[in-house]
């Protein structure tokens, strides 16, 4: 099992004690509801998190970043680990259980703004070619 500290990049705004659960839309999926809350040991995951869910909802904010703690069982994000990177470098997991905010992560720094319009291109790319599959 992987070791924390854990982090959830989002558009949301919490606090210190909220839960995040499965079961409310997807930060990356219009009309979709997750199955699925999704989280990293890595800062830079993170922050790309934050920063493509602030940019697909249309905002000009960075993104938030939280420590979170799983309260269950979790597994390896098939969406990276196995679709793009094996081995899961990106150290990206998923769980149906909560995740409890610790609190959020005030000092981060975000990917540069071509890094992030290369990535929402290619995202914008991949529904074009309805690939942006999400197992879920």
């Amino acid at each position: 099992m992987a070791e924390g500290p854990f982090f959830h990049g989002t558009k949301g705004e919490f606090r210190a004690g909220d839960e995040l659960v499965p079961g409310h839309g997807s930060n990356f999926q219009a009309g979709r509801v997750s199955n699925n809350v999704y989280f990293t040991s890595l800062v830079s995951t993170a922050a790309w998190g934050a920063q493509l869910a602030s940019a697909l909802a249309g905002r000009a904010d960075r993104g938030r970043i939280y420590v979170v703690e799983p309260l269950g069982e979790f597994e390896d994000d098939p969406n990276v680990t196995d679709k793009k990177f094996p081995g899961n470098p990106t150290r990206s997991y998923r769980t149906r259980s909560p995740l409890r905010v610790m609190g959020e992560l005030e000092e981060w720094e975000p990917h540069p703004p071509e890094a992030l319009q290369a990535m929402l291109d290619g995202l914008e790319r991949l529904r074009e070619q309805g690939l942006d599959v999400i197992e879920d």
